[in-house]
Parts: C-alpha cells; sequence; structure tokens
C-alpha cells in the first residue's frame, strides 16, 4: 500500500513541476526584464509552497518505496508543507481569483493545478497516506516560522524594487499600511489555525487507521 502511495507522490510532483515551468515559460517570455520577473515569480507565496510540495513530495515517496514509517522529521515538514499549501488554496479561491496579477499572462490549466488541485491533493496526503505518526504541539512554531520570514522579506523588499506579490500586501492600497497590516495579521493567524488543525488531525483515529 505505501509503495502505491509513493507512486501517487511522484506523479503528483510531475504535475506540480508542470504547471509551475508551463507558467514560467509562459509568463518569461512576456516581460521586458527577464532577470526581475525570475526573482518576482519565486517572490510568489504560491510558487513557494508548490516547489516545496514538489521536494517533500519526492522525498516522500522515496520514503514509502523504502520504510514503512515516515521519519519524524519529515512529518514535521510535511506538516508545514500542507498548511502552506491549504492557506494557498483558500486566500487564492477566497480573495486573488478574480484579481489579475503582473506576471504576463495567466495559464488557466497551471493556475487550476497550482492553486487548487495540488492544495487539495497535499491536504489529501497528509489524511489519507499512511506511515505518519502524530506531531507534538510544540511543533508548531516550526510550521509558522516560514510565512513569517517570508512576510519580513516581502515587506523589506517590496518598498526597494516598487513590487508586492499580492495587491493586499502593496501599502499604495487603500488604507495603506494599516490595511496591508489587517491582512498580514489576519491571515497569519489562519496559518496559525490551518497549522493547528494539521497537528490536531495527525491524532485523529482517520490519520491513525492510515498508520495501519
Amino acid at each position: 500500500m505505501r509503495k502505491i502511495f509513493g507512486f501517487i507522490r511522484i506523479v503528483a510532483a510531475a504535475a506540480i513541476v508542470t504547471a509551475i515551468v508551463g507558467q514560467f515559460a509562459k509568463s518569461f517570455s512576456m516581460v521586458p526584464d527577464p532577470a526581475a520577473f525570475a526573482v518576482n515569480f519565486f517572490s510568489f507565496f504560491t510558487i513557494l509552497s508548490n516547489t516545496l510540495s514538489v521536494v517533500v513530495l519526492l522525498i516522500g515517496a522515496w520514503y514509502c518505496f523504502r520504510t514503512k514509517i515516515d521519519p519524524p522529521l519529515y512529518n514535521v515538514v510535511l506538516a508545514c508543507v500542507v498548511t502552506y499549501m491549504a492557506t494557498t488554496g483558500v486566500v487564492y479561491n477566497l480573495l486573488l481569483r478574480d484579481v489579475s496579477l503582473d506576471q504576463a499572462t495567466t495559464l488557466p490549466w497551471s493556475n487550476e493545478i497550482l492553486h487548487l488541485w495540488a492544495p487539495s491533493y497535499m491536504v489529501l496526503v497528509w489524511i489519507f497516506t499512511p506511515g505518519k505518526s502524530p506531531l507534538p504541539w510544540n511543533r508548531l512554531w516550526a510550521i509558522v516560522s516560514f510565512p513569517l520570514v517570508w512576510s519580513v522579506y516581502t515587506m523589506l523588499r517590496g518598498p526597494i524594487v516598487g513590487w508586492y506579490p499580492y495587491p493586499f500586501l502593496d501599502p499604495a492600497q487603500p488604507g495603506g499600511y494599516r490595511a496591508v497590516l489587517i491582512y498580514v495579521v489576519a491571515i497569519a493567524g489562519f496559518i496559525g489555525l490551518m497549522g493547528c488543525a494539521v497537528i490536531w488531525l495527525s491524532h485523529t483515529r482517520l490519520v491513525a487507521r492510515s498508520l495501519a
């Protein structure tokens, strides 16, 4: 059973890579400053979280083929990425689905994979893939650390280059920095709640059965 899940992880990682490369190639061919675009492209939380998903899925596939139980450190990293992907899916579909971002033309199929199908799949991975172990609640700090670092990076880089990955992070919007702060606090709180949900799921009977 573990080997089947390992194969599925490889297929999912390939689909995510295809979506990232497809969007990058499409946009790269249309922008006036390729160097700046490349940095901006990989400054999107969506791209970062999906890239991390590819890494953990491929590592997880290797564990599925080689071991019966995933190592504790891998479980922590997987929990982090699942949280980020779930947040990506919810935030995009609630706040950004109808917003045009300035990264040239968006590929519809790539957009759906990165913002809907991949986040949904990662949540299912966390619930159903056998071999996981319950996470201690003190691992919540590990889950929230990366989004905090990304937020600081984004807000420090934004004024320097005159670019923000998402409209709600741009102080030029109505409300200025006050509105940005509200959004950041709200999303940080949501990530914390999602992290709690991910840890809680690791203790549920449904996930416990997947260890069999």
